[in-house]
């Protein structure tokens, strides 16, 4: 979902932006929400550090009443959010020339002097945009392995994915190993081995998402993944994992 991000000191203002965001939410049904319209930059910036947000569409205030202005915002904004779609709502177009000394990009630069039909069909377009972006580089970016799990599938991005593990009952039955959590399901290592970078079959029971590996000792055959575990390597296996290790770090 595409987090929509609105920080305007002026609280009359900072409602009628939110009126036009969620009157477009509403009327097409997209995959987006408003997830925080503030007043104080800080509190923007708290907000998206402790939710670790990495596809933002921010409405800023150029002129906010803080130590800092919607310019050096956004700054902030995108050394957290490097994705993060910044839209500048100003009075001061003369301060556009301080956003590219600052290196700033920004989609659009609205104008508040403008009627406010006009404001509104510029917001709307933004959201349009930004949208069809954050689909496109959700495409481009994320795959997900399917696993059934009882009677429903389960997609599991492959960044969460740690390592697939037969189980030690039943060679049937997969142990996937994520960030947060196992699931277990039916299948067997042998599809698993199947899969495509980032994914290596290191052993007769374990196929390891190798950006999650840790490091590798070589000497003993064994492999440590970022949560700590310590998988057995395969004797012919280990190189295989050693070059697709230096292949994910080339990407």
């Amino acid at each position: 979902m595409l987090g929509i991000f609105i920080c305007e000191d002026n609280e009359i203002q900072r409602k009628r932006m939110e009126d036009v965001v969620n009157k477009h939410l509403l009327s097409d049904d997209l995959d987006m929400e408003l997830a925080l319209s503030a007043d104080n930059p800080h509190d923007l910036l708290t907000y998206i550090k402790a939710n670790e947000i990495q596809s933002g569409l921010y409405f800023l205030d150029v002129d906010l009443q803080s130590d800092i202005n919607g310019i050096e915002l956004a700054a902030e904004i995108k050394k957290i959010d490097l994705s993060a779609v910044v839209v500048f709502i100003t009075t001061h177009s003369e301060l556009v020339h301080y956003a590219f000394k600052l290196k700033v990009e920004a989609m659009e630069y609205i104008i508040k002097d403008l009627l406010p039909e006009e404001i509104e069909q510029r917001v709307v377009e933004c959201m349009q945009v930004a949208y069809e972006r954050f689909l496109g580089g959700r495409r481009m970016r994320v795959k997900y392995f399917t696993a059934k799990v009882g009677t429903q599938r389960v997609n599991i991005p492959y960044n969460d994915i740690l390592f697939f593990e037969s189980s030690f009952e039943s060679r049937n039955k997969i142990f996937l190993h994520k960030v947060n959590g196992t699931l277990e399901f039916y299948g067997t290592i042998g599809a698993t081995a199947k899969l495509s970078l980032p994914f290596c079959n290191i052993h007769q029971s374990f196929t390891v998402n190798v950006n999650h590996v840790k490091s590798v000792d070589v000497a003993t055959r064994e492999a440590t993944v970022v949560d700590g575990t310590i998988l057995p390597v395969a004797k012919r296996r280990l190189t295989y994992l050693l070059k697709d290790m230096e292949h994910t770090k080339d990407r």
